[in-house]
């Protein structure tokens, strides 16, 4: 065997790393390998002999060392380790000290401009305009909107993942319709060119001008720019989305003699999608999404969208339509619309069932008194012959009709 060399005896993780251990000791023993750049490991209890006994290379030492601090072994003059076996579950202790914190990104406006609470988080109040969402008193605001909204408040860029009406644009719409800021919306379904996205030049009275698009009009303006659809968006305009995406993210205008649009401090950028990320097992409902790679998706904070629950949804057809319709009816239409939903989510239905949907149906039938009536035109028409029969054999499931 070759002896250690004695140049490393003063290697710094050689030593004993011991913890109490009822009224003994525990400890690990680190020392030189006869093998190069190799380490010797024992573990024992008191003075018994050790009962652990290997070889390791340093790297695998380091996450050794690692653990033995988060369970608590230390070496004497070591500074003191959290208590022995706490270090998984000291975690969420230290986060809940550390919680809430400071936004890292710049909020909408500084701390002593007026505010409006929305849900649980207070929201810097816009100034009201033509482009201001109309509000809705009846929408409701769950719990689990909280992030989404401390989000926009920090200056985040917000994707909302969702089927086709599960109320992504509309949560969006109905914060700023509360908070008065303009919204302006992009629809990336063949609706919207590169043009249109970023500007263009034009002629008029034989001047040539430039028009800004939604873009750079959105971070001039201070206005909320909502990119329906992203995943239907044409790749030169993702690419261009890609230079705004961090907080402070300036355009460049290359057609505009490599202008640069600095963001206005109440800009907000949000996308909508239908299948992405957690949704990209439905993309064959989704005919044309675009796949998005990680380095793009990482760059916005992605929140999956889904349906109100039966009770939220319920509570919303009260709030909407008032004393026209009672807790027993209320409940009987979202439990109806929760398993038109159910099918749609097997494929036994190819379109959803969206929230707007059912109050379109429940406000023409309080109209007309009669469901199967009203439901011609607030959803049979809409659909195809096979989705109709199903869905009208779901509502009578819930409703007897006097055929």
């Amino acid at each position: 065997m070759n002896a250690p060399d004695p140049q490393l005896q003063d290697d710094p993780y050689i030593g004993r790393y011991e913890r109490s251990a009822g009224h003994g000791a525990e400890w690990w023993r680190v020392t030189l390998s006869d093998r190069p750049q190799m380490y010797r490991i024992e573990h024992g209890r008191d003075e018994a002999p050790a009962n652990i006994d290997t070889v390791v290379d340093l790297e695998n030492l380091k996450s050794k060392l690692q653990k033995w601090h988060r369970e608590g072994f230390l070496r004497p003059g070591d500074k003191e380790a959290p208590v022995a076996g706490e270090g998984r579950n000291g975690f969420l202790k230290d986060l809940k000290r550390a919680a809430p914190g400071k936004a890292i990104f710049a909020t909408l406006s500084q701390p002593d401009h007026a505010t409006t609470l929305i849900g649980t988080v207070e929201m810097p109040l816009g100034h009201a305009g033509p482009l201001v969402p109309r509000l809705n008193p009846a929408y409701l605001f769950p719990g689990r909107f909280a992030d989404i909204l401390q989000d926009i408040v920090e200056n985040r860029r917000v994707m909302l993942i969702g089927h086709t009406g599960a109320g992504k644009t509309s949560l969006i719409e109905q914060v700023a319709a509360r908070s008065q800021h303009g919204v302006l919306r992009a629809n990336m379904n063949g609706q919207t060119t590169i043009g249109d996205f970023v500007g263009f030049w034009t002629v008029k009275g034989g001047e040539t001008l430039w028009v800004d698009g939604v873009l750079p009009t959105a971070m001039r303006e201070g206005l909320w720019l909502v990119v329906d659809e992203i995943d239907f968006a044409e790749p030169s305009i993702l690419a261009v989305l890609t230079a705004v995406l961090e907080p402070h993210g300036r355009l460049l205008l290359k057609e505009k003699g490599n202008e640069l649009v600095a963001p206005h401090a109440s800009f907000r950028l949000f996308a909508t999608a239908n299948a992405v990320g957690a949704m990209s097992i439905y993309r064959h409902l989704y005919q044309g999404a675009n796949l998005m790679n990680e380095a793009f998706l990482d760059r916005w904070r992605v929140y999956l969208m889904d349906y109100l629950s039966p009770e939220e949804e319920a509570e919303v057809l009260m709030r909407t339509l008032g004393a026209r319709i009672t807790p027993p009816m209320a409940n009987t239409l979202a439990a109806i619309a929760a398993d038109c939903r159910a099918a749609f989510a097997r494929e036994d239905l190819a379109s959803a069932f969206s929230t707007r949907r059912l109050l379109d149906w429940a406000d023409l039938m309080l109209r007309s008194g009669d469901p199967e009536r009203a439901a011609g035109p607030a959803i049979y028409a809409k659909v195809s012959a096979e989705d109709a029969a199903l869905i009208r054999s779901i509502i009578r499931h819930h409703i007897a009709f006097d055929d």
